[in-house]
């Protein structure tokens, strides 16, 4: 492929043609902030809308700032990443994003693992000018059964959009209204319990800020394990003995179930089951689905021959 050289802060590197300035200067490493845009190695996902213009740098000849993400090189291209013009402008940015956000960071289900509080300390944003004046946007709270939604913390990085159009393919999300009330969420701005909507959670992986949240029950289940009067079960699904290790720093796959069990029962659970029954029903189910499909799709006068499909 054609090899491109360019110089950002003075240093100089040769990349391939199509790579964006925020990837030439991170093999450089080179640090640009950046909160719209997401990139999840291994799984070919990439997001690069240059909407929130965090990652602006300054390019040689170029009158106006250049969002990184989304901007790519060109031979003898110049870039300085942290010019006092570049630094003033993501400060601003970030004031501009913090005046219609809410400060209950306290109490965020998001603090202390939330992208842009941690952005807001980088740049120094300590106070915004005229807060005592600006408009706040305001939404309804959506609880559904299993995600709970508060856009009024939605920053429009449209992250969510785009797992669950481009990745999940589940299409609930998309951005709607303009200017200061926009945000992202199901059509006609009905609530997810009511959209197509399959809980699958990648929405709130993504999430930079306390916009998307998974409804939290753990004091529910501390308070049955605290009561003497009843029998608590649990009932784990196949795949978390597979993935929970890796939250412990594991091997990714690495299989858990006797640590997993033992843990449980230590935090007083009485029971323990795996639904393996019904994932094999579940399975079975999907399996011959598909089958189906690929028959269809290739007319059905070909033999379709796959691998036998087991539960994890």
């Amino acid at each position: 492929m054609n090899k491109i050289k360019l110089t950002i802060d003075n240093k100089q590197i040769e990349v391939e043609k199509g790579t964006t300035i925020y990837k030439a200067a991170k093999e450089l490493g080179i640090y640009i902030p950046v909160l719209c845009y997401m990139n999840l190695e291994g799984l070919n996902i990439e997001n690069k809308p240059g909407g929130c213009r965090i990652c602006v740098v300054e390019v040689e000849g170029r009158n106006n700032l250049a969002p990184s993400c989304s901007t790519d090189v060109w031979e003898g291209m110049v870039v300085n990443t942290h010019s006092m013009r570049v630094i003033n402008a993501r400060r601003t940015v970030m004031e501009f994003i913090l005046s219609d956000h809410p400060k209950d960071c306290l109490t965020c289900a998001k603090s202390g693992n939330c992208d842009l509080q941690d952005m807001a300390v980088k740049l120094g944003v300590r106070e915004i000018p005229g807060q005592e004046y600006a408009e706040m946007s305001t939404y309804k709270i959506d609880f559904s059964p299993s995600i709970i939604r508060d856009l009024d913390k939605c920053i429009m990085c449209r992250r969510c959009e785009m797992m669950c159009n481009d990745f999940q393919t589940v299409g609930a999300l998309s951005a709607f209204n303009r200017g200061f009330e926009a945000a992202v969420g199901p059509a006609f701005e009905m609530e997810l319990e009511d959209s197509t909507c399959t809980y699958c959670g990648q929405c709130v992986a993504v999430c930079p800020t306390g916009a998307l949240t998974e409804k939290d029950h753990t004091r529910d289940v501390i308070n049955a394990l605290s009561d003497p009067t009843k029998k608590v079960v649990v009932q784990t699904a196949p795949a978390v003995r597979a993935a929970l290790g890796e939250e412990f720093g594991m091997e990714p796959g690495t299989l858990v179930t006797g640590k997993m069990v033992s843990a449980l029962r230590r935090l007083g659970f009485d029971y323990v089951f795996d639904t393996d029954f019904a994932a094999d029903l579940t399975i079975m189910e999907e399996g011959t689905e598909m089958l189906d499909r690929l028959t269809k799709y290739l007319g059905g006068d070909k033999e379709v021959k796959l691998p036998i499909l087991t539960s994890c």
